[in-house]
């Protein structure tokens, strides 16, 4: 009895220092993102969105694809969450890895989501499955060191400390910048939520390529800015807030455009 109590204490412990990571603006992040796009929607997609999730918000929906990870069953969308592209390349040269992009990551996955979710004929199940991995992925793309570099991983591999804790590149845009903000999703939302009409506009006539070129200058800028076993902090936060609430906007607004499009 004791040595089976040892081992549950154990484990639970390992479970708690394991490092979280791919997880793409935490439960935070990917709630923001849904909130501010859930404010550009137009009545039909509200509409329509309502029918296929029910009660269930946008924002609240987003982060399913993630909570799901530890079912083996879905281990298969994994490699959905991200896409990388080697460093240095112009814009031209990214455009044109997306345009003979047929790997299984984050952009072919999002232009078939976009697909079957404009299909009259799919079934309820599947429209709630593609939708709620469509919102998720939409915000994945848009936290810049989902379209990082294959080497480290997305940052994954670099090795830091924020505020003196142990950590890693991704981890840290991920969730522990925007967690430094100390603002709940909805508080957050507010505090960002600020576009002129003529914004929204040019944002939503992009395409998917343009995001996914967008987060790639940002991250460029994101590794030219720090070394493996740098200790972050104060100044950190400084450098990068305004960066990452613009991806944070632009992930909602793209979201929202992307959604009108799909359901009108």
């Amino acid at each position: 009895m004791l040595l089976r109590n040892f081992k549950k204490i154990f484990l639970l412990c390992c479970f708690f220092y394991l490092p979280f990571t791919s997880l793409a603006w935490g439960v935070l992040g990917h709630r923001i993102v849904g909130q501010i796009a859930d404010s550009y929607l137009s009545p039909n997609a509200k509409k329509a969105i309502s029918k296929i999730l029910g009660t269930e918000s946008i924002a609240m929906a987003s982060n399913w694809p993630d909570f799901i990870k530890s079912d083996t069953s879905y281990s298969y969308i994994s490699p959905w969450h991200y896409v990388n592209i080697k460093a240095s390349m112009t814009m031209e040269e990214v455009k044109d890895f997306l345009d003979n992009d047929t790997a299984v990551d984050a952009y072919t996955k999002i232009n078939f989501l976009v697909r079957q979710l404009k299909n009259k004929k799919l079934s309820a199940a599947n429209k709630a499955f593609y939708l709620k991995l469509l919102i998720h992925i939409v915000g994945d793309i848009h936290q810049p060191l989902h379209v990082g570099r294959f080497d480290d991983l997305g940052g994954n591999k670099i090795k830091l400390t924020w505020f003196g804790a142990p950590t890693n590149l991704h981890r840290v845009w991920d969730e522990q910048l925007i967690n430094f903000q100390q603002l709940s999703y909805t508080e957050y939302t507010t505090a960002i939520n600020h576009t002129t009409d003529g914004q929204r506009k040019v944002w939503q006539k992009q395409e998917v390529k343009t995001w996914m070129y967008d987060s790639y200058q940002s991250v460029e800028k994101i590794y030219a800015d720090v070394k493996p076993d740098d200790k972050l902090d104060y100044l950190y936060n400084f450098k990068f807030v305004d960066l990452l609430n613009t991806q944070l906007l632009k992930g909602g607004v793209h979201l929202a455009g992307l959604l009108n499009e799909i359901f009108g």
